[in-house]
């Protein structure tokens, strides 16, 4: 008899290359909100930043073994995982060394597919995959975009918005053609979003034009509570679970889990 195949993690690229749109935001609230729909969630910080382990409050001690020792060392990658606060979700942290390891990856072998290698190791252990992409397209954001299944984009509604997007298109683009063959558009998400802001709305409209279905209806508003958790280790939804930015992950985090095949009919997490 043929056993059931394990489940197969679900690896989503948190990219653009715009700094400041709200993609560490969007990967540690967005992966909180599925962990607590009961997903298992790992979270891959490939920022040299760092922001997504500091707002879940990783240690310094903690992240003595993290992303760059998977990628340039071979590190596997469950032994690199960190435990968070929030149940069912893990973290791949990083630390100071990241922010030359665009360097050292030069003369690594098998530079692009690195993180792909690694994570494809623990594929079965988890539901989904986010990686937190630093904002620039050089080879952290490649090995991510090589390693994904998709990509999901954070986007300010602003002036300069559809411009920055027809770029990272066109590098997914090239991607896909040329390392990843199966890498998508996984969506667009609105972020920072003001209602009182008429740009705002017209900029959405003319994304939501141009791209139709691949921008989620879900829209993330701009709120204080949301800024102000990651100086207190804390995603959002453990900060202040029901301020407005909490709301909308919860959202988002459903109308991702409703587009998923097989999983439309599931439960989601009570408001």
């Amino acid at each position: 008899m043929i056993s059931p195949a394990a489940p197969v993690a679900r690896v989503i690229a948190v990219a653009n290359q715009k700094g400041g749109v709200g993609k560490t935001t969007t990967t540690v609230n967005l992966a909180t909100a599925l962990a607590a729909c009961g997903k298992r969630v790992l979270i891959v910080d490939m920022d040299p930043q760092g922001n997504a382990s500091t707002g879940l409050g990783v240690s310094a001690e903690k992240r003595s073994q993290g992303v760059y020792q998977v990628l340039i060392q071979g590190l596997a990658l469950d032994e690199a995982e960190s435990t968070t606060l929030v149940p069912g979700m893990d973290i791949i942290p990083s630390g100071v060394e990241l922010s030359g390891a665009e360097l050292e990856l030069i003369s690594v072998d098998n530079r692009e597919y690195r993180m792909r290698d690694a994570i494809d190791r623990v594929r079965g252990r988890y539901d989904f995959i986010l990686i937190d992409c630093p904002p620039a397209l050089g080879l952290l954001t490649l090995n991510a975009l090589v390693a994904a299944d998709a990509v999901l984009v954070p986007l300010q509604a602003e002036f300069y918005a559809l411009e920055g997007l027809s770029h990272l298109m066109r590098t997914i683009d090239r991607v896909q053609r040329g390392l990843n063959p199966k890498l998508s558009l996984q969506g667009v998400v609105l972020t920072m979003f003001d209602r009182r802001n008429n740009l705002c709305e017209m900029v959405a409209a003319d994304v939501r034009g141009h791209l139709g279905d691949a921008v989620y209806q879900t829209v993330i508003p701009r709120n204080v509570r949301v800024s102000e958790a990651p100086s207190h280790g804390k995603p959002v939804l453990l900060y202040d679970m029901r301020c407005a930015g909490s709301q909308a992950y919860i959202r988002l985090a459903r109308e991702i889990l409703q587009r998923e095949d097989g999983l439309a009919g599931q439960p989601a997490m009570a408001s």
